[in-house]
């Protein structure tokens, strides 16, 4: 496309429109420029550029409000700094890298740069706060169902939070939250995606045990539209829960892609550790195990590991 196309489109000058090009060089955009001819897009850059992900976006809240870093120590402490300073509804905080990533019970997180989906998304719902776990399951079903439509890669959930691909672990939620006793200031719901991970770029020690949706795949995936199609996905969930107020269908939908229900499991509390069956969700997302001596037992928080997924053999 000539400058002067582009000029007389976008109402600049063709300067304008120079310097532009060359910001965007800069930034990672492949872009041809031919005397007399003018300009060609070849590739996208590899990043998260902030007006790359809008135009990828179809969401009406989630995202729109968007803060993109190329290394932070966490996204859920910066998405935590801007609830706590009032930001909205949706608001997206997004990394390149991470430098001090957590997972559940104060694990780390590994968050190499230009890798992986480091997001934490700042939500306001009008539940009570018994109901905020629901948001973990909106996030896992978003997280699958996104998946499946990228790369049309089958994944599964294990209870609460991880998302499991040929037994190997993708993905982490982290779900934290500030409440009164009746209501909600804000959930920051964090998500650590493993996209274009290659087995040598995990830690020795998790190499057997992690995996990435590039060596799923056996190809490069596009971390912008994967992120915007998650947005769309998690929204929509949201939504449908919100105008009909019941959970139930959707709790349904996660116990299907749950590889957790119906395997051996080993809990390990504060102060205990048993073994039993996981053999279903309560309406308040509470693990039922069911243990060899037939006591059937509630699991609402602690370590739960799944006989042959992710190390426990």
């Amino acid at each position: 496309m000539s400058g002067e196309d582009i000029s007389q489109e976008l109402g600049v000058s063709r300067t304008a429109v120079w310097k532009n090009i060359g910001q965007l060089k800069e930034t990672g955009f492949k872009i041809q420029s031919v005397s007399n001819k003018g300009y060609r897009l070849t590739s996208l850059v590899d990043k998260f550029e902030p007006a790359l992900v809008q135009h990828y976006l179809t969401t009406k809240n989630f995202g729109r409000a968007l803060e993109v870093h190329e290394t932070i120590s966490s996204t859920n402490s910066r998405a935590k700094e801007l609830a706590q300073s009032g930001a909205a509804h949706g608001t997206l905080v997004v990394a390149e890298r991470q430098s001090s990533g957590r997972g559940r019970l104060g694990r780390s997180w590994e968050s190499p740069e230009g890798l992986g989906l480091w997001m934490s998304l700042i939500l306001r719902p009008s539940f009570p706060p018994r109901f905020a776990p629901r948001m973990t399951v909106l996030a896992g079903l978003a997280v699958v169902q996104a998946i499946s439509r990228i790369t049309g890669l089958e994944a599964f959930i294990k209870w609460p939070n991880d998302i499991i691909i040929n037994s190997k672990k993708l993905c982490g939620i982290l779900t934290e939250m500030q409440a009164d006793p009746d209501l909600i200031d804000y959930i920051v719901l964090g998500i650590g995606m493993n996209v274009n991970t290659q087995k040598e770029d995990f830690p020795i020690e998790l190499r057997d045990s992690a995996t990435s949706l590039k060596l799923e795949k056996g190809e490069h995936i596009d971390r912008c539209k994967l992120l915007a199609e998650l947005l769309a996905v998690f929204e929509d969930l949201d939504n449908r829960y919100l105008k009909t107020g019941d959970f139930s269908e959707i709790l349904n939908e996660y116990k299907e892609k749950c590889i957790t229900l119906g395997r051996t499991v080993r809990v390990t509390g504060p102060t205990e550790a048993f073994e039993g069956t996981a053999v279903d969700l309560t309406d308040d997302f509470e693990l039922i195990v069911e243990t060899k001596s037939g006591e059937s037992r509630k699991v609402f928080s602690g370590d739960v590991s799944v006989r042959g997924i992710a190390g426990y053999i």
